[in-house]
């Protein structure tokens, strides 16, 4: 099947733009919910997470403290590879046997550190780029989680660069536009995504 990956900064819209490829009938594996379900109480992740990183991180009812996780995370590179080393084998496993029972022309694969860790790539027939510029991501996220400035900049520093982001892309849009010029250029990517799996087909 004929994949294409999706990513982008944290704030930069990726949600959004799967939704709306997904309401023109693109089936959409996103490897954030793939997370969370392998993290949930009784996920397959959470027992190696908790081995890993102790009961600090953990919440009554065999729950895990994602924020005490993330800040952690965010503030130790040696942390967040070995919990990447956790999650990642596991969640490519899941994607693959996602992608192998659809049926459609194309797939959409949101990978939000597709450029960090440069898993996938050799899954993937495009690279998808959300763009738009660092303060709109900080007001986005500080709007959407509640989250201060300071946190999501920690978050922005762990993440690669914009220009890292930009040279990984066959495709970008600028999420900065309105919703109307933002529909038109999926739609636009839609078309060449459609042509392009059918060449690959032929």
């Amino acid at each position: 099947m004929f994949t294409v990956g999706l990513t982008g900064g944290i704030g930069s819209g990726k949600s959004t733009v799967a939704d709306l490829f997904a309401e023109l009938g693109v089936p959409v594996v996103d490897t954030d919910v793939i997370a969370r379900q392998l993290t949930s109480p009784g996920g397959e992740a959470l027992g190696a997470i908790r081995a890993a990183f102790g009961e600090s991180v953990m919440q009554a009812g065999d729950t895990l403290d994602r924020a005490v996780l993330r800040r952690r995370v965010f503030a130790d590179p040696a942390a967040r590879r070995q919990l990447e080393a956790i999650l990642h084998p596991r969640i490519r496993k899941i994607v693959e046997q996602t992608l192998a029972t659809l049926n459609a022309a194309y797939a959409l694969v949101v990978i939000p550190l597709l450029v960090e860790t440069g898993a996938y790539r050799d899954a993937l027939d495009r690279v998808l780029v959300i763009d738009c510029p660092e303060e709109l991501q900080i007001a986005r996220v500080m709007t959407r989680s509640g989250l201060a400035a300071d946190e999501v900049k920690a978050i922005l520093a762990a993440q690669a660069g914009r220009a890292a982001r930009l040279a990984a892309a066959d495709d970008v849009i600028v999420n900065t536009a309105t919703p109307s010029e933002l529909n038109a250029a999926i739609a636009a990517l839609h078309l060449r995504y459609l042509a392009l799996a059918a060449a690959c087909s032929s």
